[in-house]
């Protein structure tokens, strides 16, 4: 391949994506790789500096010129799954203005990773929707190369964080009718191998590779093997009246799939994906591990402290933007309160880059959890998604329901806010040097829309009053063990007092 040419990947941010670049990047010397983000602030955080990322977004086809300059292979790993009912139309828009794009600047070949099914009246919106993607990109007149798969096993998967969460809460699992659909599951490492080796193939025509390993299983199947290899013992009863969209907020309860997803994804769980055309094995050198290995595998990588790339750490996991008919942002309105403490910023700064997730938010935990359930209950992600790491935070992680907008250790640490509101909303903790020590700052912000975002948070204006303050304080109170100064806890609580 000519080295003047370059990869492009889109999706960086997202599960495949994220593992599919550091694979690429091992391949540098035979050409150049460029990212694609609608956030590159997000994925500078992940992939260093030394990476070319551009600003694309594929709702805005002027941003796609000079993302696809000069590019041979665009690999397409973008989706709307975490946006409203219209995602259809979002899907066939996007590939619309990519495959334009791609058109005009001659991309030689894209490489699309979409969904297994066979296309009849039964197949659900989802898959679908993937299929279409594939032949709407087609029209850029590029050798299209899609790859579909089943349910892809990894640590940090959305299959396989489903299957886990279900069996290692549930003693006893309530089983809806598309537990008992058969699947061909296939490892992230095949997957990723798959993609990888669609460079090398030869130029002609479009083709579709069924992609799955040697496994034929049910969702039944699944969990009962990650059972038998946590040595767990479980029990399932089969309710087949379960409708899709009670099977959804049940899956949001006790899973980390939020609702809005987990309908879309029970509706796809209803057709079987199972390869039907075994030609990806002719063409190439791989043969698939067996869903044992597969979960293995995830397994002793999820019992690290974090997996590589997790799904909900996808921007377009947390929906996309709402759009509020035209109307205009009201005035922010802004909740301020400070502390000072006698310690150093970078010990006032250790509990802050550890706030959320199995640390929680300090106070009020409990509140915090109903107001996670109640935003599960109308389709946003709640509490689920946790965070990557216990201590490691980076621009474009995901934090409970928030997302970190920026961070800049000791000084600064910003939360937006990706639940359900009626606005936009962030949460700011600030750590600036004041006198022998340093003082905390911590702002919550909001934007209302409307009357609605005027009324919701006066509502909760007393409700802040009490968790906020009690968050602020017991954060001071929980430096104390991060410091290494002689100063004692006597004189560091007397200091707070006064504050």
């Amino acid at each position: 391949m000519n080295a003047s040419r370059k990869i492009l990947v889109t999706g960086g941010t997202g599960y495949v994506g994220g593992r599919l670049i550091p694979l690429l990047r091992d391949r540098g010397n035979q050409f150049e790789l460029r990212l694609m983000a609608r956030k590159p602030e997000y994925l500078r955080a992940r992939v260093g500096d030394d990476s070319e990322i551009v600003a694309g977004d594929v709702t805005k086809p002027e941003t796609l010129t000079t993302a696809l300059e000069n590019v041979d292979t665009a690999y397409y790993l973008i989706h709307s799954m975490g946006s409203g009912q219209d995602f259809e139309d979002q899907d066939r828009l996007a590939a619309q203005n990519f495959a334009l794009a791609a058109k005009e600047q001659r991309v030689r070949r894209i490489v699309y990773l979409g969904g297994l099914g066979e296309q009849d009246e039964f197949l659900s919106k989802h898959l679908r929707s993937r299929h279409e993607v594939g032949e709407v990109l087609k029209e850029s007149g590029a050798q299209v190369i899609e790859f579909r798969a089943s349910i892809v096993i990894g640590s940090g998967s959305l299959s396989f964080e489903l299957i886990r969460a279900l069996v290692q809460k549930l003693p006893v699992m309530i089983c809806p009718k598309w537990v008992s659909t058969q699947a061909q599951p296939i490892a992230i490492e095949d997957v990723l191998t798959y993609m990888s080796y669609a460079l090398e193939l030869p130029e002609g025509d479009s083709r579709v590779y069924d992609i799955g390993g040697p496994d034929q299983v049910s969702y039944g199947d699944l969990m009962r093997e990650y059972a038998r290899q946590r040595g767990l013992k479980r029990l399932m009863i089969p309710v087949p009246f379960l409708s899709a969209r009670l099977s959804s907020l049940w899956l949001g309860l006790v899973t980390p799939v939020y609702a809005t997803i987990g309908r879309k994804l029970v509706e796809s769980l209803k057709n079987p994906t199972i390869v039907n055309d075994n030609s990806a094995l002719e063409a190439f050198p791989l043969r698939p591990m067996s869903l044992e290995s597969a979960i293995q595998r995830a397994l002793s990588k999820e019992d690290q402290e974090f997996a590589t790339t997790r799904w909900q750490d996808a921007v377009s996991s947390s929906m996309a933007p709402r759009r509020f008919g035209g109307e205009q942002f009201g005035n922010r309105l802004i909740d301020c309160r400070t502390i000072a403490l006698n310690f150093a910023p970078e010990t006032a700064f250790e509990p802050i880059q550890r706030i959320g997730g199995k640390t929680g938010w300090y106070y009020g935990n409990f509140l915090w959890r109903i107001r996670g359930f109640m935003d599960l209950l109308v389709g946003g992600p709640g509490l689920r998604r946790g965070r990557r790491h216990p201590v490691e935070l980076n621009v474009g992680d995901t934090l409970d329901c928030w997302r970190v907008e920026k961070i800049d250790a000791p000084q600064i640490l910003r939360l937006n806010a990706e639940m359900r509101l009626p606005g936009r909303a962030w949460l700011e903790f600030t750590v600036t040097p004041s006198g022998d020590g340093c003082e905390i700052t911590q702002t919550a912000m909001f934007d209302p829309v409307g009357l609605f975002g005027l009324c919701y948070w006066y509502s909760i204006w007393p409700l802040h009053q009490f968790i906020f303050a009690g968050m602020l304080r017991r954060i001071g109170e929980a430096a104390m063990s991060f410091d290494q100064s002689p100063k004692t806890k006597q004189d560091t609580t007397a200091e707070m007092s006064k504050t």
